[in-house]
């Protein structure tokens, strides 16, 4: 069974008589990745800010390790690493003593600061430019650093507030790849702000859909498609010749066959509840019909942002990219 390590219940944050964060219930597991996805001012900052106990909560409550951040802020700052979207590191010094600064603040002995510092910079593959001033990093460089920076006092949880940003696609990939291995090798659990939704897909275990202060659905991708196209979330394209109607008969007959759309005269598209692909090959091959092609096409986190997040009409006749 998961051990819950971060805890909501019903958080509301009111500015000037409006809603940043409304009635907000979240649970966090140890040593998983979840992401909050969202468009800009969604709410997201401002709940990390609550869990950070950097500011107050109109309403509702909240736990970081079992400790309530609104009354014990400190004691949840020594457990959690944050890592804010701009990064505030001293230029003139480099990414080894800026480490051992930090190190400092967290009352860690000089001789452990320098020894965890360098093991840290090293796994972030920062171990050639660690005596390197930070003012002549690069923005992924910089990202690294800020990465090491919120493991230096070893915490249970890191926060990441929209860390790609302004990195080339590049840096993306090796910042997410890095992220992840830190997850697993260290069981940290991660929680990620972000709006890219390719690159929350790519790493979290779990996401939550956050607009305007509300969380509208939470799960892995998989959940919410269910939870967003029910009955048809999951989409077979088929090409099989000849496609007549008796096979179409008995592909309709099949347990967990929704519907079936005609995309022109040798290819279907076949919504499902769930996985049945052998099912399908296995009545095309019965029918004496020759398969061309299969491929599940089940829903990603694309098509649920957009339902989400533009509104999109989603029924049997949506073609899925």
């Amino acid at each position: 069974m998961s051990e819950t390590i971060i805890t909501i219940e019903e958080l509301t944050k009111i500015y000037d008589d409006k809603p940043a964060v409304d009635r907000l219930s979240l649970s966090i597991n140890k040593g998983e990745v979840f992401g909050l996805l969202g468009p800009n001012g969604a709410g997201k900052s401002t709940t990390i800010f609550m869990l950070l106990g950097l500011i107050e909560p109109t309403s509702g409550s909240l736990q970081v390790c079992g400790i309530n951040s609104t009354n014990n802020p400190i004691e949840v700052k020594k457990l959690v690493g944050y890592l804010p979207d701009d990064l505030g590191f001293y230029q003139n010094m480099s990414g080894l003593e800026n480490l051992i600064y930090t190190a400092s603040l967290n009352s860690i002995p000089r001789k452990e600061a320098e020894t965890r510092a360098r093991r840290l910079l090293e796994q972030v593959g920062l171990e050639n430019a660690m005596d390197k001033k930070v003012g002549k990093y690069s923005r992924g460089m910089k990202q690294r650093l800020g990465l090491a920076d919120v493991l230096i006092k070893e915490p249970e949880i890191i926060i990441l507030d929209e860390p790609t940003l302004g990195i080339d696609p590049k840096g993306v990939q090796e910042l997410l790849k890095l992220i992840k291995k830190l997850n697993k090798e260290n069981n940290i659990t991660v929680l990620l702000s972000s709006h890219h939704l390719h690159q929350v897909q790519q790493i979290c275990d779990r996401v939550g859909i956050f607009v305007d202060g509300q969380l509208l659905a939470q799960g892995n991708v998989e959940d919410l498609a269910h939870q967003l196209f029910g009955e048809q979330s999951y989409v077979i394209s088929v090409e099989v010749k000849p496609l007549h109607e008796g096979l179409l008969h008995e592909l309709q007959n099949i347990f967990g066959v929704k519907s079936i759309k005609r995309v022109n005269d040798s290819s279907i598209d076949i919504y499902c509840n769930k996985e049945i692909t052998p099912e399908i090959s296995e009545t095309i091959v019965e029918q004496h019909a020759s398969l061309y092609s299969i491929n599940n096409k089940s829903y990603g986190l694309d098509e649920i942002y957009h339902l989400y997040f533009e509104g999109r009409e989603i029924d049997e006749t949506t073609t899925i990219p």
